[in-house]
């Protein structure tokens, strides 16, 4: 591969060349150079989270720029595993290509599926073939520690209800939460310390994501729509505050949740 990228044609081989321009321990970016798998990780991560964060205000120009943000991270990755002779990208494109169209046999072989709810059910079913040929046998084998808790937790409710250790309907989980708030409300009133606190509230919180599961929300998107909206809000009361010559630090907690309840008219 030539290291010239001015030279290259098609934008994916111009943004292969300058990533291993860049890597080139000769003449290359001595920030780019010293990088590993384990230091490009943490943004990696980060990227993503701006993809999600550039749809969630559906900024189409800001999400255009984020996925080239999040390509490169690819890129990056795959240009040190060629260094290391692991792989390169052409491997990593050929893998999701073939997973792909081994995980849609009714688009690319003979098989049927009535709707998308029946493609996601062979998809599933699909992955746990997968999972096993990697000697991956129970049920919750192979989910990624390092996902977001709410994400993670999702997608453990969501492997388990497959083999049926689920609440049958939205109404027992509701019960279930309300019983998970008497006891981290009982934890409270009895003093308890941060070591059961903690337990409650993670009990709590996994049976809320729970419970977006079987609404079918995702919960990581609630929460982060909520993020966005209670953050709107804020700005909202600190602005009127602010317009009247005074920080929140000035205003009691009466005229702050006054405040707080005109954000919710005023900018949703």
């Amino acid at each position: 591969m030539t290291h010239d990228p001015v030279s290259i044609g098609r934008p994916i081989d111009r943004l292969l060349a300058i990533m291993t321009r860049l890597r080139d321990p000769r003449d290359g970016c001595p920030w780019d150079v010293e990088q590993t798998f384990a230091t490009v990780a943490p943004h990696t991560i980060e990227e993503a989270y701006e993809v999600a964060d550039a749809i969630e205000r559906n900024d189409m120009a800001d999400l255009r720029d984020e996925l080239g943000d999040l390509l490169l991270q690819v890129v990056f990755h795959a240009r040190m595993a060629e260094e290391a002779g692991l792989f390169d990208f052409d491997a990593v494109a050929t893998a999701i290509a073939d997973k792909l169209i081994r995980r849609h046999p009714h688009v690319f072989g003979d098989a049927q599926v009535a709707d998308a709810a029946a493609q996601t059910d062979a998809w599933e079913a699909q992955k746990t073939r997968e999972r096993a040929d990697k000697a991956h046998h129970g049920v919750l084998d192979g989910l990624t520690v390092g996902l977001p808790a709410t994400t993670r937790s999702q997608k453990m409710g969501n492997r388990v209800a497959r083999v049926g250790f689920d609440w049958p309907d939205p109404n027992r989980l509701l019960d279930k939460v309300q019983e998970e708030l008497d006891e981290v409300r009982a934890e409270v009133n009895a003093g308890a310390d941060q070591a059961r606190l903690l337990d409650e509230v993670g009990d709590l919180m996994f049976t809320c994501v729970q419970l977006a599961r079987k609404l079918q929300v995702d919960a990581e998107s609630a929460l982060r729509h909520t993020n966005t909206k209670f953050e709107r809000r804020f700005r909202h009361l600190e602005e009127r505050l602010a317009e009247a010559g005074r920080a929140t630090t000035d205003a009691s907690l009466d005229e702050m949740e006054q405040l707080w309840r005109q954000a919710k008219t005023v900018v949703g």
